[in-house]
């Protein structure tokens, strides 16, 4: 499956749309409202407790990733005034791809809200570095083969978690914020220099 390396906007009747929040020339909430209003929305199906911590995000949410597998970026709003957008999370879902055997499935969008409060919570402009977002039963079988710390049944199969990094924050700091959203798993690996999310059972482990 071909697909373009920098995801930075979805089509709206023929005309791109850059997802981004910086403040431009001209640039008002009320505008991106109206861009949105052409878009395909979908009214969220449940909220984790992550949505608390992303209530002071003026109504819209955001997630900003790249990936140092794919060399692909992504920073897109993918929630506004309380409906998800259907194109942008079909981005996110293929952002969030096993790289490995391209499978691409419909992540969890309770372990995105973790995410996006978490890095809210940080208060960074750095986009995430994904490690890990959905993994193919295959992928999760060659991983668990080399690695005692892979879980069987692990919820990345599932499309319910995703291994990040921050350069400028350590695995502590994330860790602490993902935790703060009380919305799932959190799972600190210093040595390796990531923190899990996911939106399970709320639980932490690791140091």
């Amino acid at each position: 499956m071909n697909r373009p390396c920098n995801i930075t906007g979805i089509q709206a009747n023929g005309t791109t749309l850059n997802m981004t929040t910086h403040s431009t020339p001209g640039f008002t909430r009320r505008a991106l409202l109206g861009a949105f209003a052409a878009t395909t929305v979908v009214a969220a199906p449940t909220f984790s407790k992550a949505a608390g911590v992303l209530r002071g995000a003026g109504d819209i949410r955001r997630i900003r990733m790249y990936s140092g597998r794919t060399g692909e970026r992504i920073d897109m709003i993918y929630w506004i005034e309380g409906n998800y957008i259907k194109d942008a999370v079909k981005e996110v879902n293929y952002f969030m791809r096993d790289w490995r055997t391209d499978g691409v499935k419909s992540m969890d969008l309770r372990t995105i809200d973790i995410m996006a409060g978490a890095h809210n919570l940080l208060d960074v402009q750095e986009p995430y570095m994904l490690l890990s977002g959905y993994r193919s039963p295959k992928t999760n079988a060659m991983l668990r083969s080399r690695s005692g710390g892979v879980a069987k049944n692990s919820l990345h199969m599932k499309g319910q978690a995703a291994d990040l990094r921050l350069n400028s924050r350590s695995v502590g700091q994330i860790a602490r914020a993902a935790a703060a959203c009380r919305g799932g798993g959190v799972g600190r690996y210093s040595g390796s220099n990531f923190v899990h999310m996911d939106c399970g059972v709320v639980r932490a482990w690791g140091s």
